[in-house]
């Protein structure tokens, strides 16, 4: 029996696609195409593996305006979820929430260079899957 994922991609509304493609390929690994060019109105990455949702960016004039009804929850493949918050800081995120807690369990809700909520939680190696 064959699966095909139903979700061909995740959209994100972006003033501009590009720079926002560029973050989530940093963040996720996905791969940008080289046809991608700053001025496009759409830009698609993607994982590199059959079955896998890509990231879609498309440009919308309009600001976000509330908080997203739908996240993605990031868990680093390797690291800690503390080292992964500190690489997507560098790479121009920033702390929303910190729902950390002092036994170490817990996320940190960050949100990406246009504002769009994402979580990061505990590490692979942390959640003993590696």
């Amino acid at each position: 029996m064959t699966y095909l994922n139903p979700v061909r991609n995740i959209t994100f509304d972006a003033h501009d696609p590009y720079a926002l493609a560029q973050f989530w390929s940093r963040l996720t690994g996905y791969v940008m195409t080289d046809e991608d060019a700053p001025d496009d109105d759409e830009v698609l990455i993607v994982p590199g593996r059959p079955g896998v949702s890509g990231l879609l960016f498309q440009r919308v004039p309009d600001d976000k305006t509330v908080k997203n009804r739908i996240h993605l929850d990031i868990q680093p493949p390797s690291g800690t979820r503390d080292e992964e918050v500190e690489r997507l800081l560098g790479l121009g995120a920033r702390i929303v929430d910190d729902r950390r807690t002092e036994d170490g369990m817990g996320w940190v809700v960050m949100a990406d260079p246009e504002g769009n909520e994402f979580c990061v939680e505990r590490g692979a190696v942390e959640r003993g899957l590696v």
